[in-house]
Parts: structure tokens; C-alpha cells; sequence
């Protein structure tokens, strides 16, 4: 398993969780701050079992509106996850 922590556009965060969840991929999202401006940015995270990892990040990118010149549309990392646990 693989944890996906997408951190994207707040005006790319409703069509990219959205396309998530029409994928059958379960996210959770939070707000948050950064980059050099400090614009508004919002944190993704979705546990995704390996096999579907590249599915979830193609949902991603399709989702993702263009950039603008010099612009990073998203910043994702995949990372692994040693224990899954729901109680």
C-alpha cells in the first residue's frame, strides 16, 4: 500500500477530489498554506494499494487545470505505508 499526498491548487481542490472519489479512490482533505506567495493550497491524501497508484496519479493529472507559464500544478508524493489500520 501507498499513501498518495497530492498537494494542489485550492481552485483545482473540488474537480481533483472529486474525480478521486468518482475513481473509487477515498481522499481526505486538508487546508493548508505555502509556496513563495503563500497562496491557498490544499493537502490531498489517499491510501491507494499498490496496483492502483499509477490510475490514482493519472486521475490527478487529468484533473489538474492548466498552469500558467512557470507554474507547478501540483506537488505529489507516493509514499509507502508499512501498517493499515481502521478501528
Amino acid at each position: 500500500m501507498k499513501m498518495i499526498i497530492a498537494i494542489v491548487r485550492d481552485t483545482d481542490l473540488e474537480s481533483v477530489s472529486q474525480a478521486l472519489t468518482s475513481a473509487d479512490f477515498r481522499v481526505t482533505r486538508i487546508a493548508s498554506t505555502g509556496g513563495l506567495l503563500r497562496r491557498g493550497v490544499a493537502t490531498l491524501l489517499a491510501g491507494v494499494e499498490d496496483e492502483r497508484v499509477e490510475a490514482a496519479l493519472q486521475v490527478i493529472r487529468q484533473a489538474l487545470a492548466p498552469a500558467q507559464a512557470g507554474e507547478k500544478r501540483a506537488t505529489i508524493f507516493v509514499v509507502p505505508v508499512e501498517q493499515f489500520t481502521q478501528v
